[in-house]
């Protein structure tokens, strides 16, 4: 048995960036008016005007934690309504696996940083291949902001460097960056089955002996100043810019910073509260999202 949770919200793509980020197994968007979607160009991913957002729970989910984060965070206010209802037992994951086919990302004519769901392979020679199925949490490389920090590992040497992953999620940009070459990474996540998935994909990927979990608790208390050469943050606007001065002293000088999970409408602020530290590259920037990066200024 499974619990639906079923919203149409003015912001489909934040409301199902909120509903991984509290615990959805699985999310899909669809068409809440009957209204046709014709053909789009290349590259683009158009939305129906009216857009409904369901998201697929356990069913020992704490679902006023949910809604309250849907509420405090979606900017619909009053407007905003959530249906709840009992689905019965399927096989979501192997429904999803059905329509997986393996992601690529990094600069056209190099070797690429490949996602790879199970019954696939990449032929691609020399490419990076993170193998990962959907799972305990959030992070396939499907939504924008993961598929933004994706592109930005996939471009980037970070071969020899030390890796924060926080808001691991799945682990997949940690495991990424070490598939890449990192020489080691501290997932860290406030959900203890985000670790769980972490240390399984990472085991699944042959690099668990580089990775270390820890929950935010432990973090906060062992967390050292210029620990790492690069902090991955793939959250919200709102929990980046609150711990702001936690992971910039993370990073070393010279070192760098990729926030993601962030609206463009979003990038401004975010982007304030890290610029005491923070000399920023122009932002990375998918549909409605936006990806954020800077180098740790030398005092």
């Amino acid at each position: 048995m499974w619990i639906e949770l079923s919203l149409t919200s003015r912001y489909p793509e934040f409301a199902e960036e909120v509903l991984l980020a509290h615990g959805a197994v699985s999310v899909d968007l669809s068409d809440a008016a009957d209204e046709p979607l014709l053909e789009p160009p290349p590259g683009a991913t158009p939305l129906w005007q009216h857009t409904t957002t369901r998201g697929l729970f356990h069913p020992e989910t704490d679902f006023e934690k949910v809604r309250a984060a849907l509420r405090e965070l979606l900017p619909d206010g009053a407007a905003l309504q959530v249906e709840q209802r009992t689905v019965k037992d399927e096989d979501w994951i192997n429904a999803w696996l059905q329509h997986a086919k393996p992601l690529r990302f990094g600069a056209a004519g190099k070797p690429g940083l490949w996602i790879c769901p199970s019954g696939h392979q990449v032929d691609e020679q020399d490419a990076t291949v993170v193998r990962l199925d959907p799972g305990l949490a959030f992070g396939t490389g499907t939504h924008p902001s993961t598929a933004l920090c994706l592109q930005w590992l996939a471009v980037h040497d970070v071969a020899g460097r030390s890796v924060l992953d926080f808001g691991c999620g799945s682990g997949i940009l940690a495991i990424a960056a070490l598939k890449r070459g990192a020489a080691q990474a501290l997932a860290v996540d406030i959900d203890p089955q985000a670790l769980v998935a972490t240390r399984g994909n990472a085991q699944l990927n042959a690099v668990d002996q580089w990775i270390r979990c820890a929950d935010a608790a432990q973090f906060a208390e062992q967390a050292v100043d210029d620990s790492v050469d690069i902090v991955l943050a793939n959250i919200l606007a709102r929990p980046l810019i609150e711990l702001a001065p936690t992971l910039s002293r993370c990073v070393r000088p010279g070192g760098s910073i990729v926030l993601a999970g962030v609206l463009q409408t979003q990038a401004d602020e975010v982007r304030a509260a890290y610029a005491p530290w923070f000399d920023f590259d122009d932002d990375g920037l998918r549909e409605d999202w936006a990806c954020l990066s800077g180098t740790r200024r030398r005092l």
